[in-house]
């Protein structure tokens, strides 16, 4: 017998890469690694001094996921009349360790640093590529684990001293907009989100208690900046659960954050140009982007 949940999300997850890719406008580097581009898109309907959006797309942070596929909503963003960059970064590997059981969910410290080096060069890159682009209003968002890379790289002025990610000051951001973000780490590792990918970012078990400071969202606290949770209330993928309790966790720091949860929507839907619960996302970027 086949479980409804199951089939509602692998009939989401289908439709929402259905779409074929949209190239971008320009593409321009911001390290010597293949995986340090970043891709523009232009506003589409001419307006002068559109708000940046900064896509960072999720898969776990694992290879075979890049930034392909995320692309159907980078157009849509466009369409919106958003100036659009969708980031990549360098993810795990798709063989995994000796003695693993799964490919490795992205590279310590090489996935943090290129967030944050595609993020320090975003305005300059920007400019140059998308002279339309109005980069005092940059919001971030970012789905799945790029929701956490979204989150996390807003809160880099909170990371502990010493860190070589920290910032002196926020970052100069609007806000973000984070999709069924894996919000906090230990819920996610209890529930076993994308086959404990959480622990694997880190650099395993081991490594986990001691890293989890520098890279959970629920840990980096108050950051001072707004930020929106946009979350299917049946996802399965990433449990809405992980987002009550990172926005529980804000709270508890003295911060309000705005949860959105969709009824009958899984985890899928939210980069799915196609689906209704995408329009919702571009309603949350434009309130905080405007």
């Amino acid at each position: 017998m086949t479980d409804p949940a199951v089939e509602r999300d692998a009939a989401e997850e289908a439709s929402a890469f259905s779409h074929p890719p949209v190239a971008p406008d320009a593409t321009a580097p911001y390290g010597p690694h293949p995986d340090q581009v970043v891709d523009f898109y232009a506003p589409r309907d001419g307006g002068e001094r559109a708000p940046l959006v900064v896509v960072l797309h999720g898969g776990a942070w694992r290879a075979p996921y890049d930034r392909e596929h995320i692309t159907p909503l980078a157009g849509f963003l466009a369409r919106q009349g958003f100036a659009v960059a969708n980031v990549e970064y360098r993810r795990g590997s798709s063989v995994p360790h000796q003695g693993g059981s799964g490919p490795v969910a992205g590279r310590w410290p090489e996935t943090f640093d290129d967030v944050a080096a595609a993020m320090d060069a975003l305005p300059g890159l920007a400019a140059a590529a998308l002279p339309g682009a109005d980069v005092r209003r940059t919001v971030v968002t970012g789905h799945s684990a790029g929701g956490q890379l979204a989150l996390w790289a807003a809160a880099r002025h909170v990371l502990p001293a010493g860190s070589p990610w920290r910032l002196a000051e926020p970052p100069p951001l609007r806000g973000v907009v984070a999709l069924a973000p894996i919000a906090d780490f230990r819920l996610s590792e209890e529930l076993a989100v994308c086959g404990g990918a959480c622990a694997q970012l880190l650099g395993g078990q081991d490594r986990f208690e001691e890293r989890l400071r520098y890279a959970d969202p629920a840990a980096l606290l108050p950051t001072g900046i707004a930020t929106t949770v946009v979350h299917g209330r049946e996802d399965i993928v990433v449990p809405c659960r992980v987002a009550e309790s990172y926005v529980a966790a804000a709270a508890k720091a003295g911060e309000t954050v705005g949860l959105t949860v969709l009824d009958g929507v899984g985890h899928f839907p939210l980069i799915d140009p196609a689906a209704d619960a995408c329009a919702v996302v571009s309603e949350e970027i434009a309130q905080l982007a405007w």
